[in-house]
């Protein structure tokens, strides 16, 4: 008989660690859906036994696959990319798409040290047909780990969100208010502000405005700024004013920098990247904190260069490694919209 969801009506005491606290593993979505990368898939695999090789040095890999077959066939990859086998782990379930930063679980935890699952909605992003299975994921997870399940009754995506685990949530008006791929139609700032505060431990919510040109999430936070540690922010800046990514960078900045209690750095943008006639959503902004490491996407670019120097400055005691996602980004995402940490 199938272990039962244990669900609690209110998370007390509960808060969602920030990325950079230390990890106990980190969770991906092994990629399928070939119309994700339309002409580009063939690589996509290799990246991420790569991607698997860097995390499995540093933590535990947890990788969701359809079934056996599924799993012999990653195996059978990252032995050729020589990943350490002993560190990875995997996990049988359908998926509809690989973004496990965005229909994943959300991991929260008290001052014992108790996880659980922040259960949120997932709807496709509000525009995606086809998501049942990845919605379904955090009571999969929850039920074999055996973690209590927080119910929110709201959708919110892990890429539309960044927490510095000490009571501040980063998000963006455009994903979460816009009547534009309405995640909660009728739900306005003040309501979501209380669900953060009740269900991620989150005090205090910093809103800022857009997000980047390419994005068919519609302002997802994770790549226009992110937490760095808990008094820190890098916000990504676009300095030609012919690009459409120029003006909300610019914003999002302003916001950010009136904040006196906040380190705001910058982060320079790719030169803008195309596929097909297709503008994608490249942006540095999209690194991968795991234990002892960064992960930063690349784009074959002069600022590859810029952007890990500051990141490297930003994480003293973690090893900066670039991962070229000039491909990974056709399917509109790159390191962290793919990656989901589990806390330790």
């Amino acid at each position: 008989m199938a272990r039962k969801v244990k669900r609690a009506v209110t998370p007390r005491g509960f808060r969602m660690p920030a990325e950079f606290e230390p990890h106990q593993a980190t969770w991906l979505a092994w990629p399928h859906e070939k119309s994700d990368w339309p002409g580009k898939f063939e690589p996509i695999p290799w990246l991420y036994g790569e991607i698997v090789r860097h995390l499995a040095r540093v933590e535990r890999v947890l990788i969701i696959v359809a079934g056996a077959a599924a799993e012999n066939s990653v195996r059978r990859i990252l032995r050729k990319c020589h990943a350490d086998l002993d560190m990875v782990g995997f996990f049988h379930a359908p998926t509809n798409r690989s973004w496990t930063r965005d229909y994943g679980p959300l991991f929260v935890k008290n001052a014992r040290g108790a996880k659980a699952i922040s259960h949120w909605r997932f709807n496709g992003w509000a525009k995606y047909d086809n998501f049942e299975h990845d919605a379904q994921l955090p009571r999969k997870i929850a039920t074999a780990l055996s973690l209590p399940v927080f119910e929110t009754g709201l959708v919110l995506e892990g890429g539309s969100i960044d927490v510095n685990g000490a009571g501040k949530l980063l998000t963006t008006e455009e994903c979460q208010l816009s009547n534009v791929q309405p995640r909660n139609p009728g739900v306005s700032r003040r309501p979501l502000e209380r669900a953060f505060k009740t269900n991620l431990g989150v005090g205090e919510v910093i809103w800022l405005g857009r997000g980047i040109a390419g994005d068919d999430t519609h302002g997802h936070v994770d790549d226009i700024a992110r937490f760095t540690d808990a008094n820190t922010v890098v916000a990504a800046i676009e300095p030609d004013k012919g690009d459409p990514n120029h003006e909300p960078l610019k914003e999002n900045l302003a916001r950010l920098r009136a904040r006196d209690e906040l380190r705001v750095v910058t982060l320079p943008m790719p030169e803008p990247v195309h596929f097909n006639g297709q503008r994608l959503p490249a942006s540095y902004a999209n690194f991968y904190i795991a234990n002892r490491i960064v992960l930063v996407p690349t784009f074959a670019d002069p600022n590859d260069r810029v952007a890990a120097n500051t990141l490297a400055r930003l994480f003293p005691d973690r090893q900066v490694i670039g991962i070229p996602c000039r491909d990974l980004v056709l399917g509109l995402g790159t390191l962290h919209c793919m990656t989901q940490q589990q806390p330790l």
